[in-house]
């Protein structure tokens, strides 16, 4: 009797995880995988798996990319866990990759300085990583100090230092009895997108670097020797793992360049540009190279299969559905219940005094209200402490001559007293990055029109700055023309803004100055600002923009917002003459 009811409950309790695998599964393929790989049906999580037997002698390589930080979006690392045990089940060899940028991107790491991550990482069971141009925003120190905490292999072909590989460029793991090469690489672009500072010593030299040069000819040939160096070993495949992406700028060190300037190669799981492109690039010994990505967020997880026979393909589980895989399947597993206790660990830290005030910074007028008694909003159209203050910010982490922020992008005021994380990260929430360009004077006139246009009336590009003071003679009308879009499209007539002086100097319309604020506004043409279209890049997304307000505080202020901020007018850089003298 005893032997019966232990048997049932086995059967009950196979039943039931064979339930919950498949009930994840058939919300997680979501929409259809991406059309340009063969379609497999055979890896689609939305039929429910048998218990494994023995293995089929296939392996599968799940791969993300660009997590940057978004554990509990999309597919979660909740979803990915039961993506990746289902396919076990199924009798394949799985192996769980990353291609870089998953430490940095929400508070979450902003406040542990990565470190959640790669415990998060460390639990669901990543073997091989490489890093991301993203992953060295906290510092050098600490992303190495966090690598070694990282319990999978952080593997780069090129980043070193001083000529010296900083890690392996390559690990070969065994799987399904074959040797599999994973060799990393990462893009040049880092030294930029990053901040630069981080990779000189104390002389400003740079000693790091990703054997960048003009022609990439230094990427091409360290690439090509640790895929010569994975053969020689004995590796029956070679997986290259690129940050490295598709984007103009990156050129020569985008993956077509890559790919087309070696050989040895079978596919190429990349990351960095965010796409879910998967395509055939030829090498340079005119044989086709699969190369793959997955986007951002985990909305999408990327596989590759290799048959037993040798056979490879690429492909995507994808997750468009607006409310998470983890919430909206109820999925219960390690993975949710790890993700949960670090979401409760970082409410906690939210609520932690990180600084004071002497008086509130504020987006408000001090003394104005309306019939109502509701406060009138001053940011987007006059000076305040609080826009000086994120103005300094981005121009002291930046080292740049100026710094614009637009009043649109300061959203709370910062209460005087004591301040918590919470209370920084809500003046920034849009998760924007800082980044520098060198621009003329006069596109810096321009910006500063284009901001102006609606005084007395608010704008959202209503620029707070740092670096230079300015006059705005409201009684003159815009002269600001705009295209079909809204976008700047030139000035034509009498400019109601005057006097300007960068550093108390009067500004020169043809001499080059650096100009920090954020991708938005930059790169992206937010609030219409479409003069800085072509500008050099100097800096390129280094830091979050509440990162940005965070170490300013800590470094700069060290943690104490003093009384060049009491005033709530701001300290005169911006000057309103409502009248004509």
């Amino acid at each position: 009797m005893k032997n019966n009811v232990k048997k049932l409950l086995c059967l009950l309790l196979i039943a039931a995880m064979m339930l919950t695998t498949a009930a994840c599964g058939a919300g997680g393929k979501g929409n259809e995988p991406a059309p340009t790989p063969p379609e497999e049906t055979s890896d689609s999580p939305d039929k429910t798996p048998e218990p494994a037997v023995e293995k089929n002698g296939d392996i599968v390589i799940l791969f993300t990319s660009d997590v940057h930080c978004g554990v509990n979006q999309g597919f979660g690392y909740a979803g990915l866990q039961q993506v990746r045990d289902y396919l076990i089940a199924q009798g394949n060899d799985v192996i769980l990759v990353d291609d870089g940028d998953s430490i940095q991107g929400e508070p979450i790491g902003t406040i542990s300085k990565g470190e959640a991550l790669v415990n998060l990482m460390n639990q669901i069971g990543y073997s091989v990583a490489i890093p991301g141009n993203h992953e060295f925003d906290y510092g050098m120190d600490r992303f190495l100090s966090l690598a070694e905490k990282a319990e999978y292999s952080y593997i780069s072909c090129n980043f070193n230092q001083r000529g010296e590989l900083v890690f392996d460029p390559y690990v070969i793991r065994e799987l399904a009895g074959k040797k599999v090469a994973f060799v990393g690489v990462t893009t040049p672009k880092t030294v930029t997108s990053s901040t630069p500072s981080y990779f000189m010593d104390e002389n400003n030299e740079f000693v790091y670097g990703f054997f960048q040069d003009e022609t990439g000819e230094g990427v091409y040939n360290a690439v090509q020797t640790a895929v010569d160096a994975a053969r020689a070993e004995g590796a029956d495949y070679v997986v290259v793992m690129g940050h490295i992406g598709n984007e103009a700028e990156c050129i020569p060190w985008t993956y077509d360049d890559v790919i087309s300037h070696t050989g040895g190669i079978d596919v190429f799981l990349d990351g960095h540009s965010h796409d879910t492109d998967h395509v055939t690039v030829k090498n340079k010994d005119g044989n086709e190279v699969l190369r793959a990505a997955c986007g951002t967020k985990l909305a999408a997880i990327g596989w590759c299969r290799i048959t037993a026979d040798g056979e490879i393909s690429t492909g995507l589980y994808t997750w468009n559905n607006k409310v998470a895989a983890p919430e909206l399947l109820g999925i219960d597993n390690e993975m949710s219940r790890a993700v949960a206790a670090a979401s409760e660990e970082l409410n906690k830290k939210l609520g932690e005094v990180v600084a004071s005030a002497a008086e509130e910074l504020t987006i408000n007028d001090p003394t104005e209200v309306l019939e109502d008694g509701t406060p009138i909003r001053m940011i987007r159209r006059a000076e305040t402490n609080l826009g000086d203050f994120c103005a300094d910010a981005y121009r002291a982490q930046s080292g740049a001559d100026i710094a614009f922020v637009n009043g649109g992008g300061i959203r709370v005021s910062i209460p005087a007293g004591d301040i918590t994380l919470n209370n920084i990260l809500s003046v920034h929430p849009f998760g924007n990055s800082l980044c520098v360009i060198e621009v003329k004077g006069q596109q810096i006139l321009d910006a500063l029109e284009w901001g102006s246009r609606a005084v007395p009336n608010e704008t959202g590009g209503f620029l707070q700055v740092s670096g230079l003071t300015y006059e705005i003679h409201s009684y003159i009308d815009s002269p600001c023309q705009f295209d079909e879009n809204g976008l700047f499209a030139g000035v034509q007539g009498e400019r109601r803004v005057k006097n300007v002086l960068v550093g108390g100097e009067p500004i020169d319309p043809d001499k080059l100055y650096t100009l920090a604020s954020h991708d938005y506004m930059l790169l992206s043409n937010g609030d219409g600002f479409s003069m800085f279209d072509g500008a050099t890049l100097l800096q390129d997304r280094v830091k979050l923009d509440n990162q940005v307000l965070i170490d300013y505080i800590t470094e700069s202020l060290g943690g104490m917002i003093g009384e060049e901020y009491e005033d709530p007018y701001g300290q005169g850089r911006i000057v309103i003459v409502n009248e004509e003298p």
